[in-house]
């Protein structure tokens, strides 16, 4: 059975999809000519960052970070090389290991906080309105919990 697909939904996705590339790749850029690290690093981090104590079971953080587990390991490493996070083994569970922010990983945050709140506020709202940010919210909103 071929689903249901009205062109008007594919061109929407296709809006979608071009937009938020170009403006992830936008913002990238902000960041590579401030000399800061990328994105992936600062999902991972702020993720961190929100978690009780500012750890988290490294499974959760891939979850969390929209990583793979391989990509996870491999930009744990590189953050865990730069001291930004450490790794801890769980103390009920000790096949469990945890990312923990460290101090260090706090400040590398608040260095790329200003960059890319101005590369969200050029590459994309100064495109909406209050209100048609409001309606993009609500409606990322309902696909989000469609996919969960």
């Amino acid at each position: 059975m071929k689903p249901n697909l009205p062109e008007t939904h594919l061109e929407a996705w296709r809006k979608y999809y071009v937009s938020f590339w170009r403006i992830f790749a936008a913002i990238e850029v902000d960041l590579a000519a401030a000399g800061l690290p990328s994105l992936s690093w600062y999902d991972a981090l702020y993720e961190l960052y929100l978690a009780p104590d500012r750890r988290m079971r490294m499974s959760a953080l891939a979850q969390s970070a929209l990583l793979s587990r391989s990509g996870l390991t491999r930009l744990v490493d590189k953050l865990e090389k730069e001291r930004l996070i450490e790794r801890r083994a769980c103390a009920q569970d000790g096949r469990v290991q945890h990312a923990q922010l460290t101090d260090k990983g706090v400040a590398v945050l608040r260095k790329i906080w200003p960059v890319y709140r101005a590369g969200l506020a050029k590459y994309f709202a100064a495109h909406l309105s209050e209100v048609e940010a409001k309606q993009v919210a609500a409606i990322f909103t309902r696909v989000i919990a469609g996919t969960q």
